[in-house]
C-alpha cells in the first residue's frame, strides 16, 4: 500500500509516490558538479554517542538514525523528541554530517565543503568549519570522492572595514588549512572585502595575491545579494556587466589558475551572458537554485556546469537526470529534473538565506540525520506552512527517498506544532 498522510489545508491524503531512482549513480561524464552540503546538528545530549572531534579529523563514522521531529512548541516527544532543550544545547552531529556527504557521493556528486549552505557566517564558526573541511577530505579519501571547500575571511569580526592586507591574511589562513587537508579551493565572497574595497582594483589585487599560492586551479565564488544582502556591490560595483569585466580580467590575469566560477545570482540570462564571455577551459558552474534545469541542460552554444547548495536537497532525483543526460537522453532528464525546479524555488524563497532550513528538513524526512536541528536554532527560521509545503512539493518530485519513513517524521512534526 502507498504511503499517504493527511496534511492540514488538504481535503484528501497526500500520497507518496515510490522514487524509482537507483539507489547510487556513478559520476556523471557530461558535466561537472558540485552539492554544496548543508551541517546536520542535534541537542547535546544526541552527541554522547557521536564521534569525537579526533574521529572526525580521521574521517572514520558508522552509520546511524532513529529519532523525531524538532518541536516549535519544545512538546516533542519520543527518540528524537525536542523536549526539554533549547536552541543553545544544539551542537553539530558529526556523523549525521558525514554521512550525508557519503550520501552525495554515492549519488555522483563532487562535495563543495564549507560553504554557505553549512552556515557559514550564520552559525557556523571558522574554527568548526576547518574542523569540518578535514573531517570531510579525510572521508573523501576514504570513498574516492571529489571534495573542495570554501576558503573565506569569516574569522574577521562582521560590520567593519579592515586593511586589504589583513583581508588577505585571513584568506591566506584559510586556503592554507583548506590545501593541507587535500581538497579543491573554493575562493568564497568576502564580507570584510565588500565592507573594505573601494575599487575593483582591490579585489584584483587581494585574488591576484592567493591565486599565486594556490596549488591548483580554484572555483571563484560569485555570491549575489539575494543571499547575503552584505555582498551589495562585489567585484567593485552593483551593475553587473560591469562586475563581470572585473571577473574577466581578474581570469585573464590568472595564467590558468581559475577552473572557473559559480555564480549565484538567479539570474538565469546574466549567468548564460558571463558564459558565454568566458575564455576557453573556464567553466561556469551554475549556483542558480531558480533556473538550473535549463543552465545545465544547456544549448548549441553551450551550457553550465553546477555547484548548487538545491542538490543537497535533489539528489536521487538530480542524479537520475544527470545520467540521463550522460546517454543523451534529454527526455528523461526533462522528466527527472523538471519537477524539482518548483521545490528549489519554494526552498529559496525570500528570505533566501534561509534555504538551509529546508536543506535540513529533507534530510531528515528522508532518514539522514535523526534530528531536524541547526546550529543557532536556525531551523526556526522558516514557518510551519512553508514546511509543510516543502514536504508537498517534494513528493511531487520523488524526492522524498523512503516514502514510509517521510510520512511517520511528517506525521511527528505536525505532532509538535501548536
Amino acid at each position: 500500500m502507498a504511503a499517504q498522510i493527511r496534511l492540514p489545508g488538504r481535503a484528501e491524503p497526500l500520497v507518496i509516490p515510490e522514487p524509482g531512482w537507483a539507489a547510487s549513480y556513478p559520476p556523471p561524464r557530461s558535466r561537472r558538479v558540485y552539492a554544496a552540503a548543508h551541517v546536520a546538528a542535534a541537542p547535546f545530549p544526541a552527541r554522547r554517542a557521536a564521534a569525537s572531534a579526533s574521529t572526525v579529523r580521521s574521517g572514520r563514522g558508522s552509520s546511524g538514525g532513529g529519532g523525531a521531529g524538532e518541536g516549535w512548541s519544545d512538546a516533542g516527544g519520543g527518540d528524537g523528541s525536542t523536549s526539554g532543550w533549547s536552541d543553545g544545547d544544539i551542537e553539530i552531529d558529526w556523523e549525521a554530517t558525514l554521512r550525508f556527504r557519503d550520501h552525495l557521493w554515492a549519488h555522483g556528486f563532487g562535495v563543495a565543503e564549507a560553504m554557505d549552505t553549512a552556515q557559514r557566517g550564520m552559525g557556523l564558526s571558522w574554527e568548526q568549519a576547518r574542523e569540518l573541511i578535514a573531517g570531510s577530505a579525510g572521508r573523501a579519501r576514504q570513498r574516492d570522492g571529489t571534495i573542495a571547500a570554501g576558503v573565506g575571511t569569516d574569522q574577521l569580526a562582521g560590520g567593519k572595514s579592515y586593511p586589504i592586507a589583513r583581508i588577505i591574511a585571513a584568506y591566506e589562513e584559510q586556503l592554507d588549512a583548506v590545501q593541507s587537508a587535500g581538497a579543491g579551493v573554493i575562493l568564497m565572497a568576502s564580507r570584510a572585502l565588500a565592507a573594505s574595497a573601494r575599487s575593483a582594483q582591490d579585489y584584483l589585487d587581494v585574488y591576484g595575491e592567493l591565486l599565486k599560492q594556490a596549488q591548483r586551479p580554484v572555483i571563484l565564488h560569485w555570491l549575489g545579494e539575494v543571499f547575503d544582502p552584505a555582498l551589495h556591490g562585489y567585484w567593485g560595483s552593483p551593475d553587473f556587466g560591469a562586475a563581470a569585466g572585473t571577473v574577466l580580467e581578474l581570469i585573464d590575469r590568472a595564467a590558468g589558475q581559475v577552473d572557473g566560477i559559480k555564480l549565484s545570482v538567479l539570474d538565469g540570462g546574466q549567468e548564460v551572458a558571463l558564459r558565454r564571455r568566458l575564455p576557453p577551459g573556464v567553466r561556469l558552474y551554475t549556483g542558480d537554485d531558480f533556473n538550473y534545469a535549463e543552465l545545465i541542460r544547456g544549448d548549441a552554444a553551450g551550457h553550465s556546469d553546477a555547484l548548487l547548495g538545491a542538490f543537497a536537497a535533489i539528489t536521487a532525483p538530480a542524479a537520475a537526470a544527470l545520467h540521463a543526460l550522460d546517454r543523451g537522453d534529454v527526455a528523461a532528464y526533462d522528466a527527472a529534473m523538471g519537477p524539482t525546479i518548483p521545490l528549489s524555488r519554494l526552498i529559496f524563497e525570500p528570505p533566501t538565506p534561509y534555504y538551509k532550513v529546508g536543506v535540513a528538513f529533507l534530510a531528515w524526512l528522508n532518514g539522514l540525520q535523526p534530528h531536524f536541528a541547526m546550529l543557532g536554532g536556525l531551523h526556526h527560521s522558516r514557518p510551519a506552512g512553508h514546511l509543510i509545503r516543502v514536504f508537498e512539493l517534494a513528493a511531487s518530485a520523488r524526492a522524498l527517498t523512503s516514502p514510509g519513513l517521510a510520512v511517520e517524521r511528517m506525521t511527528e512534526f505536525l505532532g509538535t506544532l501548536t
